[in-house]
């Protein structure tokens, strides 16, 4: 595979890196640390990397956050080594356990996500990240940041905040949203 480029996002210690190949048939995938990746042969390497943070994987690139004080440039070249030189696919992560809603949130759940992959999954993905839901209870959307947006200071404010607009404007003007 071939890193295409490597681009800047929003969150200032978070770069993404698109590639030629599918690294994630659908979906994606998140590790905050090298136990968590202990199935993923890529994620394995990239977090062997001094420097590497967190690791996110989605169709078509990768988002590697590092840690402060890390020099990117040797950071950025080892990635890109390792994206360029890693054969095979990657052990998929474990499926978490889908969140146990009532007969009345799966339609609610489904109005959410459907908005949520039309306009706001492809949008933080052009900045290198993504979300997760958590759950939904008593109309409290709980979900998490995933890849540049994981620890980026934006999506913990602003982009909540107009998810949350968003959903109460089409969906349910009594939903809340929050980030874990």
């Amino acid at each position: 595979m071939n890193v295409l480029s490597i681009q800047p996002t929003p969150n200032p210690s978070a770069f993404k890196f698109v590639v030629d190949a599918t690294l994630q048939p659908t979906g994606s995938r998140y590790y905050n640390s090298a136990q968590e990746a202990a199935t993923d042969p890529l994620a394995m390497a990239l977090f062997a990397i001094p420097g590497v943070q967190t690791v996110y994987f989605a169709q078509d690139f990768a988002t590697v956050t590092s840690a402060d004080g890390a020099n990117l440039q040797t950071l950025h070249e080892q990635v890109q080594q390792v994206l360029e030189t890693h054969e095979g696919g990657a052990a998929p992560r474990p499926a978490m356990a889908a969140p146990e809603l009532s007969t009345d949130d799966e339609a609610l759940m489904q109005q959410i996500n459907e908005i949520l992959d039309d306009r706001v999954r492809p949008a933080l993905a052009g900045d290198g990240g993504g979300l997760q839901i958590l759950g939904l209870q008593e109309k409290v959307l709980t979900i998490r940041y995933q890849g540049a947006c994981g620890s980026c200071p934006s999506s913990i404010a602003g982009t909540l905040h107009a998810i949350q607009n968003l959903l109460q404007m089409e969906v349910d003007e009594q939903l809340t949203v929050i980030s874990q």
